[in-house]
């Protein structure tokens, strides 16, 4: 942000490990497509895939896991199983959903910046108040996934707004390349894989007690 007393003009949101904490989900997926195929996998190979686009992951794992699978085949059987697990429950990440309802009454208007495919986020979204986000860009919606700035200057675009006076919040190094890239500032929450630090990164623990109020703190100084 050009301001440091300015609150941003949107907050660009990631979705795996940031607003809910899908990576278990994720990893079991993996697991149970190994037992199936008869591939080998260990969370080693599963935190590699951490905020990746999902056909990348998808070789990835044809190349590591040893199956069978083309990679679109590998992303659809892994979408079968994550979708199946937030349909039962949608594992929120501690704060999101208190920061999400205190940007929307400041009027700070939100995007969802994910690498998962529509139907994916679909359930996700049917969970919060209609217009949480007012656009959401998945991985199956663009050419050039995480950590390609892309994603976010979409985002940026779609909203009308410079993504140097966003913040975008990630938990990964793939996704906060995306948005240092893009020119956004990033707050990082690191989950389940470490984050190095970076010009445009700031870092916070968890997203539990953030306000509003507090965003224009964020900017790296």
């Amino acid at each position: 942000m050009n301001d440091v007393q300015r609150t941003p003009a949107a907050v660009l949101w990631d979705m795996d490990g940031t607003l809910v904490d899908t990576e278990p989900y994720w990893i079991d997926t993996e697991y149970e497509l190994a037992a199936r195929y008869g591939g080998t996998w260990s969370r080693e190979h599963a935190l590699q895939l951490v905020g990746n686009d999902l056909l990348a992951s998808g070789r990835y794992i044809r190349e590591h896991m040893g199956i069978d699978l083309t990679p679109a085949q590998i992303v659809d059987e892994l979408l079968d199983g994550v979708v199946a697990r937030v349909e039962q429950q949608v594992p929120w990440c501690a704060g999101a959903q208190e920061l999400l309802v205190a940007l929307a009454e400041a009027e700070v208007p939100c995007a969802l910046v994910t690498m998962s495919y529509q139907r994916f986020v679909a359930p996700i979204l049917a969970s919060l108040p209609p217009n949480t986000f007012r656009t959401v860009v998945t991985g199956d919606a663009v050419s050039q996934g995480k950590p390609h700035p892309e994603p976010y200057l979409i985002a940026a675009e779609r909203l009308g707004v410079a993504p140097g006076d966003c913040i975008a919040i990630e938990d990964s190094n793939t996704g906060a390349t995306s948005a240092e890239s893009a020119g956004c500032t990033v707050l990082v929450v690191p989950n389940h894989v470490e984050v190095p630090a970076g010009e445009r990164r700031v870092f916070r623990p968890s997203l539990a007690g953030l306000r509003v109020a507090d965003l224009p703190l964020l900017a790296p100084r």
